[in-house]
This record gives structure tokens, C-alpha cells and sequence, in this order.
């Protein structure tokens, strides 16, 4: 598939998800409430208390595999950028950790995300929030100007990841950090094993095998990369949505099991490199 085709596919799907959280619907299910969701990956990454910090549209159109805001440092005063901010959860979850002192940014390419981004601002009361309509390929932000990069199950989207780290390096100061979560996976995947667990692992289109993506991070100019699994996916957390598919899905299951996860991944740019990835600028 062209990288246009899928930038298309993905807007697609992100711009319907978030028409469906200002309806009340669960961006997991279609129209189902938000307490049930048929996606092993999306479902219940926030606890109750972070829940209850944020608009409940934010929530709704929640698309992540994991809750980065809960596992990365956040520090008052920083600036932390969140690549494919969606309908908002982490960025408004952040703003509350950096404080007045600090500014979060929220980057997505759907202009649905980016209007329930912004309502879900207004009604958080967030000042210190800005949106910004641009892809994670070409990240809208000078050199050096962020110390914290966060993204879920976002990543692995892009047709170019390699593009993607190499803007990411741009933007981080030197010494900040990258602190994701993707879908990542483990060991050999059969193309025919891949697609079908892409009917029911709709965020593993792209996902890295974990070695992989340790390689093209180094590659982008990071440092100290750690690959935290958070979720270990089985087939059985799939059986019922797989059961309408035509799939056999107890042949699938030993050379699937375990080889899917969600991880967070953490990786510094390295203090003495000043212009990292600088020949990636956002104009190119």
C-alpha cells in the first residue's frame, strides 16, 4: 500500500472515531458505550482517577495501545509534544503534570481530531495546551524545542518511521526524551499469520518486530533504547471477534501467541549532539 493510501485510510478512520465520541459513542466499537470495547488493544488503558481528569469525549476517542502519560517522567515547566494527539487524552493528562509553567502539543493531521482536540481544551479549562494540524513525518516545530516526546499507537502508523524518529530527534533538546507506546512484535511473523491478525490487531498494519525498532531509533540518533512490554497478546483476547471472520482460530493460536505486544519504548537524544537529525527540517 502507497504511503498516500494509507495516510488516507488513517484519516479516515481517526476523523470517523472522533465523530463518534462527540456522539457518545466509543471510538473502540463504533457506537457502543464506553464501558464495552471488542479491541483487546484500545481497552482500559486509564484508571478511574485519570478518567476523571479529562472531558469524557477525550476518553471516547481514545485509539492508543497503552498510557504513556502514566509510565514517562513528566516534570513542571516542561514542553512535551504528543505525536497524533487525537481527541486529546494524553495531552490533557500531561498539561496537568508540567503545570502552568509548562506547554504541551498535541499534533494530529484529521481535522475532526483536532476540533474535538481543541472543544476537549476548552472544556478542561487547559490553557497551557496547543494543537497543531500537521503528520509526524514533517513535525510543524523548530530544532532543540521540546524536552519530552510522547505518542500511542501512533508510530507504527506511518508508511516512514524512520522519518518519523528523525523528526523527533530534531525537535528534542539535547537530553530529552522519547517516551511511547507502540505495537510492537516479537520474533518471525508468517505474511500470512500478519494478515490475519491485522483483522482483529487493527494497530499492528505497521508494527515493528521490537528488534527493529531498536535499530532505526540508534539510527535516528538515540540513545539508551528500552522496549517495555505492557500487554502480551493471545489470540483468546481476539476469539470472539475472530469467530466471525472465517479464521480458524485455534490453528492460529500457537504461532501467534506471545508474538504481539504493546510495549513503551524510551530513548534519549544524546546531550552533546546539538543538531541531531537537523538535515530533516519540518519545511522539507
Amino acid at each position: 500500500m502507497a504511503s498516500s493510501d494509507i495516510k488516507t485510510v488513517v484519516r479516515q478512520k481517526y476523523g470517523q472515531a472522533a465523530l463518534r465520541a462527540k456522539t457518545g459513542g466509543s471510538s473502540c466499537c463504533g457506537a457502543a458505550p464506553s464501558t464495552v470495547c471488542c479491541d483487546p488493544i484500545t481497552s482500559n488503558l486509564y484508571d478511574s482517577a485519570q478518567a476523571g481528569q479529562i472531558p469524557e469525549e477525550a476518553m471516547l476517542a481514545s485509539l492508543g495501545c497503552g498510557n504513556p502519560t502514566a509510565l514517562a517522567k513528566l516534570n513542571a515547566g516542561e514542553v512535551v509534544l504528543d505525536l497524533g494527539s487525537g481527541g486529546g487524552i494524553d495531552v490533557l493528562l500531561s498539561a496537568r503534570r508540567v503545570g502552568p509553567a509548562g506547554k504541551v502539543f498535541g499534533l494530529d493531521m484529521t481535522d475532526e481530531m483536532l476540533a474535538l482536540g481543541n472543544e476537549n481544551k476548552r472544556k478542561a479549562g487547559a490553557e497551557n495546551v496547543e494543537f497543531l494540524k500537521g503528520e509526524i513525518e514533517n513535525i510543524p516545530l523548530p530544532n532543540n524545542s521540546v524536552d519530552v516526546i510522547i505518542s500511542n499507537c501512533v508510530i507504527n502508523l506511518s508508511a516512514d518511521k524512520d522519518r518519523v524518529l528523525r523528526e523527533a530527534c530534531r525537535v528534542l533538546k539535547p537530553g530529552g526524551r522519547l517516551a511511547v507506546s507502540d505495537v510492537v512484535t516479537r520474533g518471525e511473523i508468517v505474511p500470512e499469520i500478519r494478515q490475519s491478525v491485522l483483522l482483529w490487531v487493527g494497530c499492528i498494519a505497521g508494527a515493528l518486530e521490537e528488534n527493529e525498532y531498536r535499530s532505526k531509533l540508534a539510527n535516528a540518533g538515540f540513545e539508551q533504547v528500552e522496549i517495555e512490554p505492557t500487554r502480551v497478546y493471545q489470540v483468546e483476547d481476539a476469539r470472539e471477534f475472530l469467530s466471525g471472520q472465517n479464521i480458524d482460530v485455534d490453528a492460529l493460536a500457537p504461532q501467534v501467541a506471545g508474538k504481539f505486544m504493546s510495549a513503551f519504548i524510551r530513548a534519549i537524544k544524546p546531550a552533546a549532539k546539538q543538531s541531531c537529525c537537523a538535515s530533516t527540517a519540518a519545511t522539507d
